[in-house]
């Protein structure tokens, strides 16, 4: 699964990095969590591509209970189009989850050791997510997101059997384009991102809390990284 992440770069990089035509408004973040508004990249009603927060954790739209959206925050690329929760979202509204890293807990007996995950050039990247719009009876709107799971790479396996589905940015068009909807062309889409691009390394449990939000959170802890 993924359930925390950053994204600790400037506006102007992410800008760059998506093509956008305006600068976002945005706050970095070094553990963002389930619940929270998070940064992310749809395609714009007229042209391009706008960037956005919007509430991670998905709520379907027949959903009478928002508060299912804190069990949504990931979606398995494999079942996706079965899950009635998801499948009209991967069809119609997919977007990008703006992120520079991600953390993972490996189980080491009764206790869990945190890492971060990174790109090995540092760059700014988009998780593949879907998202939904939800109203309440008196009229309230919540637009809401998931991460799209696939099974974890080389690098990711001895700390966790899933990982987040991470687009190269030549793939980022054809995600966002909603009038593509053929299955099988965005399945392809969805695989283990290559290890040989990635590196980790383990780092304090102060990641553990969503109230720690500083750089402490991706500080390396001295011992070996794993890449």
């Amino acid at each position: 699964m993924c359930g925390r992440f950053t994204l600790t770069q400037s506006a102007e990089a992410i800008a760059e990095a998506f093509d956008l035509d305006e600068v976002p408004r945005f706050v970095p973040g070094y553990n963002i969590a389930p619940t929270q508004p998070v940064p992310t990249i749809r395609a714009s009603k007229t042209s391009g591509r706008e960037f956005d927060y919007l509430y991670w954790g998905l709520i379907p739209s027949w959903s009478k209970d928002p508060t299912i959206g804190a069990r949504m925050i990931n979606a398995r690329a494999e079942t996706v189009t079965e899950k009635p929760s998801f499948r009209t979202a991967f069809k119609r509204r997919r977007c990008l989850i703006v992120a520079d890293g991600f953390y993972e807990w490996q189980k080491l007996g009764s206790k869990k050791q945190p890492y971060y995950f990174q790109l090995k050039d540092h760059q700014i990247f988009g998780f593949a997510g879907l998202w939904e719009h939800w109203h309440s009876p008196e009229g309230d709107e919540i637009q809401s997101c998931t991460i799209l799971t696939t099974a974890a790479n080389e690098l990711m396996r001895p700390v966790h059997d899933r990982m987040p589905v991470i687009l190269h940015p030549q793939d980022y068009d054809l995600w966002l384009d909603p009038t593509i909807q053929t299955s099988e062309r965005l399945h392809s889409l969805l695989r283990p991102y290559p290890d040989a691009e990635m590196h980790a390394y383990p780092v304090s449990t102060r990641v553990n809390s969503p109230q720690n939000d500083s750089p402490d959170c991706i500080a390396p802890l001295e011992q070996a990284s794993v890449d």
